[in-house]
């Protein structure tokens, strides 16, 4: 497979809404991640930790140092690398990554990926503005890059970032080690693999418009637009078609305005008319994630993982950080150590199977839905009641009818995905 971006598709789509956007007092957050169509993603529940002063973290190439205290968070990653796709912290802070080519030049050369980045900013951010500085700093520090993929040809780029918590969501745009930052404070916002912050900048790198200038991208005279400024001339070919999804992702938010759910924003993550739910060639939407962050903060934030591939045929199941909460074995992949194709040198020179439990199971599923039309059709009916069930749930906890144990909350996800298994086997 050739490293070109030409040819090359690597897309996501995140969204968030709020308050007038959102039906109910709250943040609604969704990501469809858009991936290899054969790599697998695991959902990874990593506890709050301490660690001593002066340790080094291995993330997936490098390593940086480590802080003295990380939340506990909850992943959705491609089980090749350390970092998260998508994901959650113990305090409501919710982020999503997408690939972006701009006019600064994508180095080869191993860094930090942007999914690093992501998960280093929900294990030390409190809150959506925390972790856009916790990137932005280790941006400066470490510089983004590195291959995105598992495969002997380097595929790189930069990242832009949808960040959310209980009050408010933040979009960051980088390329190279330069940033732009939007505030948003309600109604609803999507990125889609292109350069979205115009003019309304609320936070930049100091050295932006002063580089821009200096390259003779900006003429220092009127409105500083940053997408403008910064986006190739010539757009590759997966970023323009990234423009109609973004377009699409925008009208449908725009046509539920007022009235968006969790349901709403899975609806939409399962739109294939737009792309947003993506098979196309190499690529395909390999995992899912849709949270609700309410305003309330006595009460718990849920979130819906799939685990699986293409979530018109997945099922949602909630996760709620609580006192039990614990690793679902069914989402974990195999590991292989040193052996592991992604640590040995040169990288990515042989292929490993990564698949867990639940992705075999739901594989077997998909073949079904294809080919027996009736069991087909009786497994999407399974799907569609144990996801209602999990919607049910989180609407009790949210409106504040249920109030189990913690302990009971900490397991909800690990019920869920036993069930979901089962009713594949």
């Amino acid at each position: 497979m050739s490293s070109s971006i030409h040819d090359t598709p690597c897309s996501c789509d995140c969204l968030v809404s709020m308050p007038p956007a959102s039906a109910i007092p709250a943040v609604i957050f969704a990501k469809n991640s858009d991936r290899p169509r054969d790599e697998v993603q695991e959902v990874v529940f990593v506890p709050a930790g301490t660690h001593p002063p002066g340790s080094r973290l291995q993330c997936t190439y490098i390593e940086v140092e480590q802080v003295s205290k990380t939340h506990a968070v909850i992943l959705s990653r491609p089980s090749w690398l350390w970092g998260a796709e998508m994901g959650a912290n113990e305090h409501g802070v919710c982020i999503g990554n997408e690939a972006v080519w701009t006019k600064e030049p994508v180095g080869e050369g191993e860094a930090l990926l942007g999914m690093d980045l992501l998960r280093l900013a929900l294990e030390r951010g409190s809150t959506a503005q925390e972790a856009l500085h916790v990137i932005t700093g280790l941006l400066e520090r470490y510089g983004q890059g590195g291959s995105c993929r598992e495969d002997p040809m380097p595929f790189c780029y930069h990242n832009t970032f949808l960040l959310a918590d209980r009050t408010e969501a933040w979009v960051l745009e980088t390329a190279g080690r330069l940033w732009a930052a939007q505030r948003i404070q309600g109604g609803a916002r999507n990125i889609s693999n292109q350069l979205s912050i115009g003019t309304d900048i609320s936070a930049e790198h100091p050295e932006l418009r002063s580089h821009a200038q200096a390259q003779g991208w900006w003429s220092g005279q009127g409105a500083f637009d940053f997408a403008q400024v910064f986006s190739l001339t010539q757009q590759p070919v997966r970023m323009e078609a990234a423009k109609a999804r973004f377009r699409a992702g925008r009208e449908l938010l725009q046509k539920w305005q007022g009235n968006i759910t969790a349901e709403v924003m899975m609806g939409i993550l399962r739109n294939k008319e737009s792309g947003i739910c993506m098979d196309s060639g190499g690529f395909r939407t390999t995992a899912s994630m849709v949270s609700i962050l309410p305003r309330d903060p006595t009460r718990p934030c849920v979130h819906f993982l799939t685990a699986t591939p293409d979530p018109s045929r997945s099922v949602f199941k909630p996760f709620i950080f609580g006192v039990g909460a614990t690793q679902a074995p069914q989402v974990l992949s195999p590991t292989f150590g040193v052996q592991d194709p992604v640590r040995t040198l040169p990288r990515f020179q042989t292929q490993v199977d990564r698949r867990h439990m639940l992705y075999r199971g739901q594989q077997v599923a998909l073949g079904l839905m294809e080919s027996e039309q009736e069991q087909g059709q009786q497994l999407q009916q399974k799907q569609r009641d144990l996801e209602q069930e999990g919607l049910e749930a989180g609407r009790g906890l949210l409106a504040g009818e249920q109030t189990p144990a913690h302990q009971e909350l900490g397991g909800l996800f690990q019920a869920f995905v036993e069930r979901e298994s089962q009713a594949y086997t």
